[in-house]
């Protein structure tokens, strides 16, 4: 029996237009009108947005950090939040920490998330050592589905790698089919103003920003793109913050190189205003930092063009109590990272209905690109005939206000607290089965599924 959502209006990356979507198998099998048949399962949705299930491709489960703290959101929350949000694939950041090969790193990421999964996820693989063993490695990571790899030149001490490890990676990754990501914030030179800042006896969480400014994202992203001219390879690099930053990328697209941007909820939303002076500031503490609020327009514009890629979230959640304020008196010893995993679908919706961009602009930010940058498409990222049934029920005349206290994510705070949208999530299906409605989850075990992931669509 199929189940057909009738009177809806479907948001591709091509177009929103009324027409039913028919599921059967667990997949779409058909789009268009007058397409139910005799005892198909027919559920009205009239007058909502049928969505493809959004793609989160930054995200970070279960992470440990080198002091013991963990990320307060296991695969199990997490993933939950996520598809009680209109997500339902993340790609999670499996990471080779130095001393691991990296089938051991992606073994590892595998035991954390097997069975407990509430959305289909993928992984990334993120290198903090590359070695022989990393460069033997590679072939049969990407054979495994693992086609994108993440590189930092920020964190210096721990995950940062060098100039020639990029080189070296980037024509290693090009030769293997693999797309490199990489945090670009200029590691060396925070390292030294953090130093700096913290020997004028002040360290609190206010002080976070002052240490990694606009100007050492916007170097490092230069350094980056010129790195990959030199090979000739794509690169994406992962959560943009600033204006100054983008033009360098989009400078960089308009001489012919493949560079994919992507940025994130908290730096279209929120600004360093919130580093006001107090403990309060901590939550907020994420590299990069949040920016200036004149960067809003133009990052906002940059999606609307079409010249930013993607919009991910970089959740990484750490509670603030008991996590976030255990260093308040030491800026630099606070856990980076901000939960928003449960919030992007509606806070991009959120763009929408105030005119920042149009809903099919939004749906490629969301869903599609993230799905054809990481080799994902046509499986997910749109509604169409042959992909997976991931579908988002949006109704665009509910309500919804952003709050701790009725959230989903495994966390005491979320930084858009009280945030109002012009919307509400009615369900949320992933391959056919209605697993969210109502604010509510159907129940049961977790049925998300690994994605094995072909190549990325930004190596054509």
């Amino acid at each position: 029996m199929a189940v057909v959502l009738a009177g809806g209006t479907v948001a591709n990356p091509d177009g929103a237009y009324r027409a039913d979507v028919r599921i059967e198998g667990g997949v779409i099998a058909q789009v268009g009108i007058d397409i139910t048949r005799a005892g198909d399962c027919v559920s009205d949705v009239s007058g909502k947005y049928l969505l493809p299930g959004g793609i989160d491709a930054h995200t970070h489960f279960d992470l440990p950090l080198s002091d013991g703290t963990r990320t307060a959101d296991s695969f199990s929350t997490g993933t939950k939040a996520a598809l009680a949000g209109g997500t339902t694939c993340v790609i999670d950041y499996a990471t080779q920490f130095k001393g691991e090969s990296l089938r051991r790193g992606l073994d590892n990421w595998h035991r954390l998330s097997d069975g407990k999964c509430f959305c289909d996820y993928a992984f990334h693989m993120a290198i903090t050592d590359w070695n022989e063993s990393a460069r033997g490695d590679l072939p049969g990571v990407v054979s495994s589905g693992v086609t994108s790899f993440k590189m930092y030149m920020a964190y210096k001490g721990s995950l940062q790698v060098d100039d020639g490890v990029i080189y070296d990676a980037l024509g290693q990754m090009a030769s293997a089919g693999g797309l490199l990501c990489v945090h670009c914030e200029n590691g060396d030179v925070i390292a030294a103003r953090t130093a700096e800042l913290l020997r004028t006896g002040r360290a609190g969480p206010e002080l976070h920003p002052l240490s990694r400014p606009e100007a050492v994202e916007a170097e490092a992203v230069s350094r980056l793109i010129a790195i990959a001219s030199l090979v000739g390879a794509p690169v994406y690099v992962v959560h943009v913050s600033a204006c100054a930053s983008m033009k360098k990328i989009i400078e960089a697209k308009m001489e012919g190189s493949r560079v994919f941007a992507e940025t994130c909820p908290q730096y279209l939303y929120l600004d360093d205003s919130l580093y006001a002076p107090g403990p309060e500031a901590a939550k907020y503490v994420c590299s990069p930092p949040l920016r200036g609020r004149e960067n809003h327009g133009g990052l906002w514009a940059s999606l609307r063009s079409g010249l930013a890629d993607v919009v991910a979230t970089d959740h990484c959640s750490f509670s603030f109590a008991g996590q976030k304020d255990g260093h308040l008196d030491n800026f630099s010893a606070i856990p980076n990272g901000l939960p928003g995993v449960e919030n992007r679908i509606l806070l991009m919706y959120k763009g929408v209905a105030e005119g920042r961009l149009s809903l099919p602009a939004m749906i490629r930010a969301v869903s599609y690109n993230p799905a054809a940058i990481f080799g994902i498409y046509p499986r997910k990222g749109a509604l169409i005939p042959g992909a997976d049934a991931d579908v988002v029920v949006l109704d665009p005349s509910g309500r919804t206000v952003i709050s701790a206290g009725t959230q989903f994510q495994n966390v005491d705070y979320t930084p858009f607290e009280g945030m109002e949208v012009p919307a509400s999530i009615e369900s949320v299906y992933l391959r056919g089965v209605e697993l969210f409605r109502g604010g509510k989850f159907a129940g049961g075990a977790p049925t998300g599924r690994y994605v094995q992931r072909g190549a990325s669509g930004a190596l054509g």
